[in-house]
């Protein structure tokens, strides 16, 4: 194999463009002639590892081993070997973006006391920023919704875009795009990806990273491009690969032909269900066969954003014809791109047989039917006649079963009086959140039509949305409001209260605004299980709003049709969606809009024309646009609670400090399975009884003015108090309710070195541990750090002073991120768990065999001593994977590593 890896300059060959022209490419299809393996029957994106590693070959980040890797791919080798990626771009969103650019900024500083040149601290590839994580929904179910809600998000985050605007101009590579374009995921599906970048007459495919995880739905369109850490985002920022191990590539083979009347997120629902269960958790997962190829793009698309949720690392769709017609669609030129892939051999959908696959999945298309997912996870998926009978039973199961607990009196409602209106009454199933949102589903629009459709035909019927529900419609790009307004659904739309409220993620994200102040007394006071059923790809307890506990993923038709119904405890198929205007009942069947009147319209209205809305990208609002920023090339870090310069970086040391040892250490958590990074790291907006609230209590910050965790994402000290703060997280060291469920709120027991044990908020005992020089330990189940890519999540648990992650498995992007922060990321050895262990908190903990220099997936020992004196061990998998994890380690974490070598050259 070694031998038929030449040198890249010798795969460097000449290819016609279109135009008569010529262009340069690193020819796969010249490496296969030489000897080097069956390229053409490899993955389609392991071939595009593969071209990318020969064309960012340098020998040192990028060396023979790592082509002959991907070269030599085998469908069912072990996976212990390292492959690179150099992308093409960079996408931030700001959430995410802020606290990459306070960290260059700072970098910049620490190149300054080192007596070196701040202008080394530069991204070396194309970085775009969208400015969409940051938008709430204030106001709904008003024509001036829109208007009212960004300029709140401009007087909240006019720091922040302030900020924004600087690193624009002080950093050369770095686009921002301001707020109310779209959402990243959506603007980067019909705007930013190009499918084929050229430098020099060399072209190659596009490529993107981003430190969000559904940066998976470019793979829809045959863009390679998943989520990372925002650390591991920002060293690629500075130029560096991404390492992962080479994957497992398993092929879904889709068959048959959709139903009528099943929509795209009843066909990504199903999917996720299935390759759950299937268990495709960190494998790159590629879409084939007559069915994918069937499939629209956008609905292609909705899957591929949402393998986070099916646990895979890409859900990739090779480019076809479509993917063209799609580009062109949207005002991108396709001539060179599809010369490109052709020549590459990288184009068409492939068939059965064409590839090796590590496994096939084969998933018939015509059995999906319609469906619902929740109430807490996206893949807990519901066949929509089921949906009444499930949660009933769910209501009425105990806490302790995964159920809510609800007793035989759960038919009690409550009176609420509204203010200028009628009282209404809430209760168990009610639906107080419907929001069609996110760019899963607004990203497609066959599902938008279906949803304005299914509008005009109800209000024609005279029903109405119960006015205390809060109903909210929030497109992914302004495209979507255009070709709406075009076919004339946006009227019926705001009839039932979905005015447009944003061009942000909104609800999807936890930003769904308040409800009525009484509605939210009532709830968390009488505990009543109140619904939101949003269009999203996350429905994870306590993310949508703090108190609402049963959250539903459904299309954007069925989002509408819930609202409607006003509650959860309702058979589409037997009873009414309501009463009509001439007192008759009006059922689903009548106002389900039918497959061709949706098909029609998407063919008329959707074109060039609407995305040329999107196309706009560098228009601001008055407000944007106003704004003014600082120039330069440092910043001066004025006094704000919401950016403050990071403290990673201060006192940088050239040389590699050394590693203290984990013996006498604490329990600063203990968490159950499915530990997620809004539990880590809320995003959603900081009550005043928090560390983080009492923090800018004291700042003299109102309490209207505390905005979100995520809005403070630069301010280390909101972001500290905040990891393990989230009301709804459940610390198993504290002992459980009275009807045994476990305490919610982020609390632990603090084990002072002599005395009794004192309960305080998690920030609190981490702070003692500090000042006591105790080393932390945090303890989970299985898929800890799930959801979003937060990178937050970790550098607040490194800021807490915690050590190592002690679980059963982790979320891939959470685990990556603990390592290049430098918190050891370590799991128990299969047969052993913290719950066979007995381990309540209260004992100490030393891990042995860390002390040698260190090597990937390494054991070692974890010693338990209780308060009695007594011990007992357990083995422990070392998850650091590969020898750059461990290099990323051993340098306390990526950035540093990435510094020592800027600076010492």
């Amino acid at each position: 194999m070694q031998e038929a890896i030449p040198e890249k300059l010798d795969l460097l060959k000449v290819f016609e463009l279109p135009n008569g022209g010529s262009g340069t490419l690193y020819s796969l299809r010249e490496l296969e002639r030489r000897g080097a393996g069956q390229i053409s029957k490899l993955p389609v994106s392991v071939r595009i590892l593969l071209e990318g590693a020969i064309r960012n070959f340098d020998g040192k980040k990028v060396t023979a081993l790592h082509i002959q890797e991907l070269a030599g791919w085998q469908p069912n080798a072990e996976r212990n070997t390292e492959v690179p990626l150099v992308p093409a771009r960079i996408l931030l969103q700001d959430l995410n973006g802020v606290p990459l650019v306070a960290d260059l900024a700072a970098m910049r500083d620490a190149a300054v006391e080192l007596g070196r040149d701040p202008a080394l601290i530069e991204p070396r590839v194309h970085v775009d920023m969208v400015v969409d994580h940051s938008v709430q929904v204030d106001h709904a179910r008003s024509p001036f919704a829109l208007a009212n809600n960004m300029q709140i998000e401009m007087q909240r985050n006019e720091e922040r875009y302030r900020f924004l605007k600087w690193g624009a101009q002080a950093f050369a590579n770095m686009n921002v795009l301001p707020p109310g374009v779209g959402i990243c995921h959506q603007v980067n599906l019909e705007r930013l990806s190009t499918g084929l970048h050229e430098s020099a007459g060399l072209y190659f495919p596009d490529t993107v990273v981003c430190p969000d995880s559904h940066t998976t739905m470019v793979n829809g369109i045959g863009v390679l491009g998943w989520g990372v850490g925002g650390i591991e985002a920002e060293a690629g920022m500075l130029g560096q690969p991404v390492y992962f191990l080479s994957p497992n590539v398993t092929g879904v083979e889709l068959l048959g032909s959709v139903s009528v009347g099943v929509t795209s997120t009843d066909i990504v629902l199903s999917i996720t269900e299935r390759l759950r269960q299937e268990g495709v958790v960190g494998d790159f997962v590629e879409y084939f066969g007559p069915g994918a190829e069937s499939l629209s793009v956008p609905t292609r698309a909705t899957i591929a954003n949402m393998a986070p949720e099916y646990g895979a690392f890409i859900g990739f769709f090779p480019t076809d014809e479509a993917v063209l017609r799609y580009f062109s669609e949207t005002g991108r030129p396709t001539d060179v791109l599809k010369a490109y892939l052709v020549e590459q051999g990288l184009f068409g959908m492939p068939k059965r047989g064409d590839i090796d696959y590590s496994r096939v999945i084969t998933i018939d298309l015509s059995e999906i039917e319609p469906c619902i997912a929740g109430p807490r996870r996206p893949q807990d998926r519901i066949p929509l006649g089921a949906v009444k009978e499930t949660f009933r039973a769910m209501l009425a199961s105990a806490a302790s079963e995964g159920g809510y607990g609800v007793h035989p009196n759960g038919s009690r409602r409550q009176v609420i009086p509204e203010n200028g209106g009628k009282p209404f009454s809430i209760g168990h199933s009610d639906i107080l959140i419907a929001a069609i949102t996110s760019c899963t589903n607004t990203s497609n629009p066959s599902v938008m039509m279906a949803a304005g459709l299914l509008a005009r035909n109800a209000t024609e019927h005279g029903l109405e949305v119960a006015p205390h529900i809060k109903t909210s419609l929030a497109p992914g790009s302004r495209a979507v409001s255009d070709y709406l307004s075009r076919a004339g659904l946006l009227s019926p739309l705001s009839k039932l209260g979905f005015d447009v409220v944003a061009y942000g993620c909104t609800t999807c994200i936890g930003f769904s605004g308040p409800l009525d102040p009484a509605i939210e007394r009532v709830l968390d006071e009488e505990q009543y299980i109140g619904c939101a059923v949003l269009s999203g790809n996350r429905n994870f307890e306590a993310r949508v709003h703090g108190s609402i506990k049963a959250n539903f993923l459904a299309s954007p038709p069925l989002v509408v049709a819930y609202a409607l119904a006003g509650t959860m405890d309702i058979d589409f198929s037997t009873q009414p969606i309501g009463v009509g205007k001439y007192g008759n009942a009006v059922f689903f069947h009548d106002i389900w809009p039918s497959d061709a009147e949706v098909e029609a319209l998407v063919r008329t209205h959707v074109g060039v024309d609407s995305f040329h809305a999107t196309a706009q990208l560098n228009e601001g609002s008055e407000g944007w646009n106003s704004l003014e920023s600082g120039s330069g090339h440092l910043y001066n870090w004025p006094a704000s609670t919401y950016l403050l310069s990071p403290p990673f970086y201060k006192n940088f040391e050239l040389n590699i400090p050394s590693k203290r040892r984990i013996t006498n250490a604490r329990a600063l958590g203990i968490f159950g399975h499915s530990l997620t990074t809004d539990h880590i790291s809320p995003a959603s907006e900081i009550r005043v009884d928090t560390p983080a609230g009492a923090y800018l209590r004291d700042q003299k910050v109102k309490v209207t003015d505390f905005n979100s965790y995520g809005s403070r994402r630069g301010n280390h000290e909101v972001m500290m108090r905040g990891t393990f703060a989230n009301h709804r997280i459940k610390n198993l060291m504290l002992p459980p309710l009275e009807n045994g469920a476990p305490q919610e709120g982020g609390r632990t027991f603090y084990y002072p070195p002599s005395g009794q044990k004192e309960t305080l908020s998690v920030y609190e005992a981490a702070m003692a541990y500090q000042r006591d020089g105790t080393p932390m330990l945090v303890f989970g189940g299985k898929e800890y750090g799930t959801g979003s890519a937060r990178d937050w999540a970790a550098k607040g648990t490194r800021l807490l002073g915690v050590d190592a992650v002690i679980v059963e498995s982790f979320e891939r992007i959470h685990r990556s991120n603990l390592v290049l922060l430098g918190v050891l990321p370590l799991e128990f050895a299969p047969g052993y768990t913290r719950e066979g262990l007995g381990i309540d908190g209260s004992e100490t903990f030393e891990i042995k065999g860390l002390d040698t220099p260190l090597a990937p997936l390494q054991t070692a020992q974890l010693v338990v001593t209780r308060q009695d004196g007594t011990h007992t061990e357990a083995p422990l998998v070392v998850r650091l994977d590969t020898p750059i994890e461990v290099e990323y380690y051993r340098h306390g974490g990526i950035v540093p590593l990435v510094l020592r070598e800027i600076f010492n050259p």
